[in-house]
């Protein structure tokens, strides 16, 4: 029987895929790639994806998404439904596998057994219904930014629980005030309503002793006294040691106010360390880094992946540039001139990432203590609970309901959400 030839040419090309191929094609390709809106992000990205483009002959454009985690799943999601080819390589947060695993391409295939370098629960994570939905590109989890100079001058600690850095903020901020700082703040953080409030709101009640929002096994666990306590704590920093705008801080706003010198405090991702170290940065030298406060001290688990789209024209050569991306060369250069954290255990051993980086060494205590947003329980419903709790949160920070009224309210509309099942 004669072989079907189409069927060959197509193994073919999978296999020579496999074995490393660059993909030459007869005609060059563009490849759209979400790097960023803009700041250090777009920049290491398109750097990396650009070499890509000259080693293969292919070329690169940024598809320039919204800044907003929130928004930027709300636009994936719209050009998803409507089978767009407009973007070939997409950012995958932490939390979205579950949420956008029918549109993305199984990567297993072509990865070549790459992921067991990988953090294993970076993995699992990527992994649904045995399909490898994104290939990990960097990590992240929420830490505290302190002034160390400042602290050293008023004779204060780095705090290990809120109510301490509430203290600690207010007491320096008074005091640099006098000294004639007069546009000075305690701390800034992400208090916008959007996804960003919700790792930060997560870390004030898991640091309570207030649980996750929604537990492993799917139950909802947000209305309890620790929880409301936590909110109740977070309001009251505002407009005291936190400025009134801070509710509409995203991660770039609260730099931009720590970084200029105005606050003692942040809460941030780590990519922010590199540039408040940069040369023209007024802060250099004199920021440390310390994991958040609470008792647990619990940061919320972040990170961005990399996927592909079923709806790319050219779906293999995606998944080349993918797998270049996320390779240990490129995290190397990134984590080194980006401060972005690895996905790869063997990196935080590199004597040049901590040399560059010597809060990496350090970081194994945050992951291992980090908390992760409930996802997995809520599967594709996580978007409506995310929304939720950073409602509730934000309706308690602008004066419109107390802790206790917002987690009493939040855990019925969780139900409501629920309903049978997740």
């Amino acid at each position: 029987m004669r072989p079907n030839r189409p069927s060959l040419r197509w193994l073919a090309r999978w296999t020579a895929l496999c074995l490393g191929s660059t993909l030459a094609t007869a005609q060059a390709v563009e490849i759209a790639i979400t790097c960023g809106p803009s700041g250090s992000d777009v920049e290491f990205c398109l750097k990396h994806a650009q070499a890509w483009a000259a080693k293969t002959g292919h070329t690169v454009k940024n598809f320039s998404p919204p800044t907003s985690p929130t928004e930027k799943l709300a636009l994936y999601r719209q050009l998803f439904a409507a089978r767009s080819p407009d973007i070939d390589v997409v950012q995958i947060d932490t939390a979205w596998p579950g949420v956008l695993k029918d549109h993305l391409l199984d990567l297993k295939p072509l990865s070549r057994g790459i992921e067991a370098q990988h953090f294993p629960a970076i993995i699992a994570n990527n992994t649904v219904g045995g399909r490898l939905v994104g290939m990990p590109w960097y990590t992240d989890a929420g830490l505290l930014y302190y002034r160390k100079d400042l602290l050293a001058r008023h004779g204060r600690p780095v705090p290990t629980t809120w109510a301490e850095l509430t203290e600690t903020a207010r007491l320096v901020q008074e005091a640099e005030r006098r000294r004639g700082a007069a546009n000075f703040h305690g701390f800034v953080f992400q208090a916008k309503a959007y996804e960003g409030l919700t790792c930060n709101a997560l870390e004030w009640v898991s640091g309570h002793g207030g649980g996750s929002v929604v537990d492993a096994a799917g139950q909802i666990t947000v209305n309890n006294a620790q929880a409301a306590q936590a909110l109740n704590l977070a309001a009251s920093w505002i407009g005291k040691i936190a400025p009134i705008g801070v509710l509409n801080y995203e991660e770039e706003e609260a730099r931009g106010v720590f970084q200029n010198g105005q606050a003692l405090f942040m809460r941030n991702w780590p990519y922010a360390w590199a540039l408040l170290e940069k040369d023209d940065s007024p802060v250099k030298g004199k920021v440390g880094i310390a994991k958040l406060p609470g008792q647990p001290s619990a940061a919320t688990l972040g990170g961005w992946q990399l996927g592909v789209s079923r709806y790319s024209r050219h779906p293999e050569i995606a998944a080349d540039l993918v797998m270049y991306m996320t390779s240990a060369q490129v995290q190397k250069a990134r984590a080194i001139g980006g401060s972005f954290n690895p996905t790869l255990p063997a990196l935080y051993q590199d004597r040049e990432v901590i040399a560059a980086n010597a809060f990496m060494a350090n970081l194994q205590e945050v992951f291992a203590n980090s908390v992760a947003r409930p996802t997995s329980a809520t599967g594709l419903k996580y978007p409506q609970v995310s929304q939720s709790f950073y409602n509730a949160a934000h309706e308690v920070m602008s004066g419109r309901a107390t802790g206790e009224e917002a987690v009493r309210r939040l855990e019925k509309r969780l139900r409501q959400i629920r309903r049978k099942h997740w």
